[in-house]
């Protein structure tokens, strides 16, 4: 097996800012190592270990003794891929004088027992020919399936879960959680104080995470939390709360955002709703569960979108937005419920048939909205909870509903297309 010592040194410092060793001089596979750290005095442990006598710390001189010991494992031909070394015990440790600033260390590990998941190393750390420090290292080793390129930056800080896969170029941020089985696709941005749930995908150049496009913000702690199994498509963003919008921008779990699908800040998006290619929310909005956001769609700030809703491509929504309706059109008119949605959805015929009549009358009739309402709440021929959802919906609403009916011109081009 042949193994490019210098290319997996940097990797490994790439990674890990903390890491000891400056270079690999000697590499017998699976039985030796010897590798070497220049101790400067520009260290940052020097700067209080100690003031006017700095020493390099014992504890520190095993950790660099560890590191190479870890090389020398990850490097064996029998090594799991992605396993990860972490140091079980120290015997017998001795340290037989202080190193300084301007010392060279030369770190010599030999591999002795060991079995599928425990290995003994013997580690002698030199100054010339002097031993400094010696010990017998006990390690483990564990599998790891979590795979990020060597050319991802990853600050050591972000919390990845098992299984995920970072892609090359991904740059994750230092308050980023992400969870396990997760696919980060190349050139992804994900930053800020951001937690991602299991299974969600992110294709390449997608920006998660990042600072709302708001001229009030000035740099506060606010979040974006993002559920379970949510896809996340080419150059999709996604930005964090603001303090005065509470904070936190929260998307659900199963949602579908496809190519440049913007979401801004404070939103808050429920459960498998669909955003389709350019669909972009203004700050503040509510898209509630199972709502579809057609393309190159738009809906202004303050709105929310009703569970099940239907939003046609190229729509702008500037009040709310129907549950159960299809809304469609620059200053987005109303096209009746949204029945097709609603039969894949497998609603029951008799509350399709409820909704029909409740819509007949909010659109058809004579009556005004608040007339309609108490009329739809008096019809007991009416009542079931997805009815009372759609009243609850209307009288709660701050900006007003999406009630314009279409043109019979308008509903002419519709079928057309």
């Amino acid at each position: 097996m042949t193994i490019n010592i210098p290319i997996l040194l940097d990797r490994l410092c790439y990674r890990h800012p903390s890491m000891l060793v400056d270079a690999i001089i000697e590499h017998d596979a699976g039985r030796r190592l010897v590798a070497v750290k220049n101790v400067t005095v520009n260290e940052e442990f020097f700067q209080g270990h100690f003031p006017g006598a700095p020493l390099m710390p014992a504890v520190l001189m095993l950790e660099s003794l560890s590191q190479v010991a870890a090389i020398l494992l990850l490097q064996r031909q029998d090594a799991a891929p992605n396993a990860r070394v972490y140091l079980r015990g120290v015997n017998d440790a001795k340290f037989r004088r202080q190193v300084v600033p301007g010392d060279r260390l030369r770190l010599e590990i030999s591999l002795g027992r060991r079995r599928a998941a425990l290995a003994r190393a013997q580690a002698i750390a030199y100054v010339g020919d002097q031993i400094v420090a010696e010990a017998e290292l006990l390690l483990g080793l564990i599998a790891d399936r979590t795979e990020i390129d060597p050319t991802a930056i990853v600050n050591p800080r972000a919390q990845i879960g098992e299984g995920t896969t970072i892609g090359p170029y991904v740059t994750v941020g230092p308050r980023v959680r992400i969870g396990a089985n997760c696919k980060i696709g190349a050139s992804s941005v994900v930053d800020g104080w951001t937690e991602i749930g299991d299974e969600t995908e992110m294709f390449p150049f997608s920006s998660i995470g990042l600072i709302p496009q708001d001229l009030k913000f000035r740099g506060e702690d606010t979040q974006l939390v993002i559920g379970r199994r949510n896809i996340f498509r080419e150059f999709v963003t996604i930005h964090r709360g603001t303090r005065g919008g509470g904070g936190i921008t929260r998307i659900g779990d199963r949602n579908l955002f496809m190519a440049y699908a913007h979401v801004a800040h404070d939103c808050q998006i429920g459960t498998e709703t669909i955003f389709a290619n350019g669909a972009t929310l203004a700050g503040h909005v509510l898209v509630e569960d199972y709502a579809t956001i057609g393309a190159f769609s738009g809906v202004h700030q303050f709105c929310r979108v009703g569970r099940h809703a239907f939003i046609g491509g190229y729509s702008v929504v500037t009040k709310d937005a129907l549950p159960f309706a299809k809304t469609v059109g620059n200053r987005a008119r109303i096209y009746g419920l949204n029945t097709i949605g609603l039969m894949r959805r497998g609603f029951p015929p008799d509350v399709i048939s409820k909704l029909k009549r409740s819509f007949r009358y909010l659109l058809q009739s004579k009556l005004n909205t608040t007339g309609a309402l108490q009329q739809i709440q008096r019809d007991r021929s009416l009542a079931c909870a997805e009815v009372q959802y759609l009243l609850d919906f209307i009288r709660t609403s701050q900006r007003g509903v999406i009630l314009r009916r279409a043109t019979r011109r308008a509903e002419e081009v519709l079928a057309d297309e």
